[in-house]
Parts: C-alpha cells; structure tokens; sequence
C-alpha cells in the first residue's frame, strides 16, 4: 500500500466518521463508543499495512 493510498484512506474514514457524529442523532455516550471502535480499528489497519502487525496476530496458547 502506498503512502498517498493510506492518507486518502484516512481522509476518507475522518470524512465519514466527521458526517456520522455532525448529522446523525445519536446519544452522546454512543458517539463516544464509536469514535473510540474506529480510532482502534484504524489504528490496527494501519499498523497491518505497514507491517508491524504481523506478528502478533498469529498467537498460540500452549495446552
């Protein structure tokens, strides 16, 4: 994934996340829980497409 792909992504997802809290009614604790699931979910796709995710997504628990 290129540079420029990545920041129209974040654009894009700030863009959207902008337009669902300004226009969509929703009590305030909900807006909270959703800023706070896409800020995560963002966070680890961007790690992902850089490759400092790949690693840790392949844990094991020993029986």
């Amino acid at each position: 994934m290129t540079l420029l792909n990545l920041v129209v992504m974040l654009v894009i997802i700030g863009m959207g996340l902008y337009l669902i809290n300004r226009y969509i009614p929703m009590a305030s604790s909900i807006k909270s829980i959703l800023n706070v699931v896409v800020v995560v979910v963002v966070c680890v796709w961007i790690l992902q497409a850089v490759g400092l995710w790949n690693g840790t997504t392949n844990f094991r628990i020993p029986r």
